[in-house]
Order: structure tokens, then sequence, then C-alpha cells
């Protein structure tokens, strides 16, 4: 990753699904991000590291995505948080807009998220 990557802000990636953490990674670092990709909360949480924009998936093995959000904002973490899920419900959509996080439903397709995040870092500067 070079100047480009700096650039453009520094995105932690948590998703347990191994192949979509890994294609995640590649095309945000396509796009110019600086990417640390957690497989788990556990190991987020161990190190959670310098970011610009949070991107969690809902439904983590050892953890809920909002509750990990939560407890990293409880640590001192205040960067801008956008939730991948499929099909939210009410609840979830109501937890989300009360913790200020973005929802980006899956399938995760185009550019999108690469769009929200840069509007996540842009408007928390």
């Amino acid at each position: 990753m070079g100047k480009e990557a700096s650039h453009r802000g520094r995105v932690t990636v948590v998703e347990d699904d191994a192949s979509l953490l890994s294609a995640l990674a590649f095309a945000l670092e396509e796009e110019g991000f600086a990417v640390q990709p957690y497989a788990s909360a556990a190991a987020l949480l161990v190190e959670p590291g310098q970011t610009d924009c949070l991107v969690v998936d809902l439904k983590l093995p050892d953890a809920d995505g909002l509750d990990l959000i939560s407890e990293l904002r409880g640590r001192g973490v205040g960067a801008p948080a956008i939730l991948i899920t499929t099909n939210p419900g009410r609840r979830i959509q109501a937890r989300a807009a009360a913790a200020s996080v973005a929802i980006v439903e899956k399938p995760l397709i185009g550019a999108e998220l690469g769009r929200r995040i840069v509007a996540a870092i842009n408007g928390s500067r």
C-alpha cells in the first residue's frame, strides 16, 4: 500500500466469513484504503489499533456487531462505523440509528461500501 492508501484512510474490517473478509480487504485496498482485517470480535479487541472507519458484520460468532462497536466506543475508539448485514429488521435499524452506525446490506455489490466509507471518514473530519 502506497501513498494513496494512507491518503484514503485506514479501515478496520471485522467479518467471520474468511472468503468475504479476503474479498472485502482486496476490494478496499484496490480503492486505495489501508485495510486491517479481523475474523472475530475477540481478535480486534486484543489490539484495536488506529482506524478511520470500522466496517463490522452484524452476526459474528463471538459477538453482535453493534455490541462490538459499542465496546470499542467505550474504549475510546471514536471512528465512524458501518454495519454490514443481510435484511436488517426494524430492531437492528433502530439500534444502528441510535448508535449513529450506517448500514450497508449484503450482498455488497459494486463500490457502495467504498462510497459509504469515504462519506463516513469525510463526515468525521
